[in-house]
């Protein structure tokens, strides 16, 4: 069971992380199979399921994604938690967003999915 000050602890270092456009950093969050969905894969890396999986897959994904935005920067709205997830809801440069994580036994997000207005 996530407890509230875990979520809150977890987004704001995803936050932050995400912030300091330090890839190594972010990826520090996540075990080395984990599973990432967001339509933005489709139209960045032409992954028509939107859909990839392990650190290798979406390292790439993410270091064009920053490169394309070298403005971005998110500002944590909500900590949202689950039984086994936590969910973030936040604003970037293209608007608001929401992501879900899962979290293995070693407390890293083993699958996640972002979802954007």
């Amino acid at each position: 069971m996530i407890s509230r000050e875990q979520a809150d602890l977890f987004a704001h270092e995803w936050i932050e992380a995400w912030n300091s456009h330090d890839l190594v950093r972010i990826l520090g969050h996540y075990s080395e199979d984990f599973v990432m969905s967001s339509p933005r894969i489709a139209s960045v890396v032409q992954e028509a399921s939107g859909v990839l999986v392990g650190k290798p897959a979406v390292a790439a994904y993410w270091a064009k994604a920053l490169a394309l935005r070298p403005e971005l920067r998110f500002t944590l709205l909500t900590t949202y938690v689950g039984a086994d997830s936590v969910a973030i809801h936040y604003e970037s440069v293209r608007g608001q967003a929401i992501e879900v994580f899962f979290f293995n036994e070693s407390g890293l997000v083993c699958r996640a999915s972002a979802h954007y207005l």
